[in-house]
């Protein structure tokens, strides 16, 4: 009975659950600079009428994470639900069909904005989740713990990190769900059991400026970058070989399970790139060079470039090998002295690398001998209606903080939204989506904690 009540509450307060969301998108916390306090102020305005415990962790300028409890036991299952109050930046606005701060809903369907997605549709549901229950009032044993972060688009270091490490550190955590977007349309939802280190290098490119009438009398540093970036590929020959946590074949049947038999998935994944792109990027690191500039002046060669590399890892794959292979090819292929320090006399030539983030790939090892995990499952099934699947994340989140550490190995990635929308232009929510992960979120919560 008590299933049944938690949907009834849900359906009837769907409308007030709607302009919730659209209040946290509305409350800006575009990262850099953060202002994640902005949102917290409203989540914690939004569970007080109902007296949940809630506390806010200040730091910076309008900086600040939070964390709510079902109630003050820890002492039995403790279940956290973790998700990010930061949104990257929207770009110009200009390109945007609608302002992306405004959180316009179109035929009472789709709501857009940035974070529609990436994540606070995510982060409300599991609020809303926590409220429901206090409402409630149900027989339970155990606890829910609302995580709201900060930081985590640029790192995590603030945020779940320092959460993990500070007031989280003394509880217990049995299970853990980050909610982040894991649909992967036209596929069903996704559960995701681990992700993919994320390391960003900037290369600055040192050279000897001139006169650009006398080219040759010069050591022209975007020329020295255009070197490293023809000659990336060699990185691969001196970077050791790491094992994908999954292998090709499972992946494979893992995605088969939403399709009616593997001959169908094996005709669609055959004809379609993005659906092997999607396997190729789950079975091996990835790198890409992302941002470049250079130069002072049209008729200046220019002693000075720089550029980010971003390079994605397997879990398991460190990154002091990737460091030291990088050194290895503008040493060895490239020809070029590689330096630590900016304390080099003007005149010499040589590269510089940074550390700019580093966040190594996470995997929970035994994800398929959990009871709850497959109770996850065949709820999100009965919920969205259609059989979700297993995978990894290509990209990176905060899962890492909670798996590499020891603090909850069984901590995965599940949310509304569409991962392709993230970031994007025009980003955007469907309504069922939030309404349906509203009601796995509580009704999970409920059975755990029962």
């Amino acid at each position: 009975m008590s299933v049944e009540s938690i949907i009834a509450k849900i359906e009837q307060n769907k409308e007030i659950y709607v302009d919730f969301l659209r209040k946290l998108i509305q409350s800006d916390s575009v990262n850099p600079p953060g202002n994640e306090k902005n949102v917290a102020l409203v989540i914690e305005d939004f569970l007080k009428d109902v007296n949940v415990k809630t506390e806010i962790f200040p730091f910076g300028n309008n900086r600040a994470n939070l964390i709510a409890y079902l109630n003050e036991n820890f002492e039995g299952k403790n279940l956290l639900y973790n998700g990010h109050m930061d949104v990257v930046p929207p770009g110009s606005e200009t390109i945007w069909k609608y302002s992306p701060f405004s959180a316009l809903i179109k035929r009472n369907k789709i709501m857009y904005g940035r974070g529609t997605s990436d994540m606070k549709s995510g982060l409300a549901a599991m609020a809303i989740a926590l409220k429901v229950l206090k409402e409630l009032k149900l027989d339970l044993t155990g606890n829910l713990i609302l995580n709201a972060v900060a930081d985590e688009e640029t790192g995590g270091k603030f945020g779940t990190s320092w959460c993990v490490n500070n007031p989280l550190k003394p509880i217990k955590c049995d299970f853990a769900v980050i909610g982040e977007p894991t649909g992967l349309s036209p596929l069903p939802k996704a559960i995701l059991v681990g992700e993919k280190g994320h390391l960003v290098i900037k290369i600055r490119t040192h050279g000897i400026s001139g006169h650009s009438s006398m080219p040759a009398m010069s050591k022209n540093a975007i020329y020295m970058m255009n070197e490293i970036i023809e000659n990336l590929d060699k990185i691969d020959d001196y970077i050791p070989k790491s094992e994908p946590p999954i292998k090709l074949e499972k992946l494979k049947k893992l995605l088969a399970v939403t399709f009616p038999n593997e001959d169908i998935f094996n005709k669609i994944l055959n004809e379609q790139p993005e659906l092997q792109n999607l396997l190729q990027s789950l079975l091996s690191s990835s790198k890409a060079f992302t941002m470049i500039k250079g130069g002072i002046k049209e008729n200046v060669i220019p002693d000075s470039c720089e550029a980010i590399l971003d390079v994605r890892l397997l879990p398991g794959q460190q990154v002091e090998p990737i460091l030291k292979a990088l050194k290895k090819l503008i040493k060895d292929d490239v020809g070029y002295g590689v330096k630590d320090d900016f304390s080099s006399p003007p005149g010499e030539v040589f590269v510089e690398i940074e550390i700019v983030t580093a966040s190594e790939g996470s995997y929970w090892e035994n994800w398929e001998e959990s009871d709850e995990l497959n109770d996850f499952c065949k709820l999100v099934e009965t919920i969205y209606e259609k059989k979700p699947f297993y995978t990894l994340l290509p990209a990176s989140a905060d899962a890492h903080y909670m798996r590499n550490d020891g603090y909850c190995p069984q901590t995965i990635l599940f949310g509304p939204g569409k991962g392709r929308t993230a970031h994007s232009i025009d980003e955007n929510i469907e309504i069922l989506d939030f309404i349906r992960a509203i009601k796995v979120y509580t009704i999970f919560a409920y059975k755990f904690l029962s």
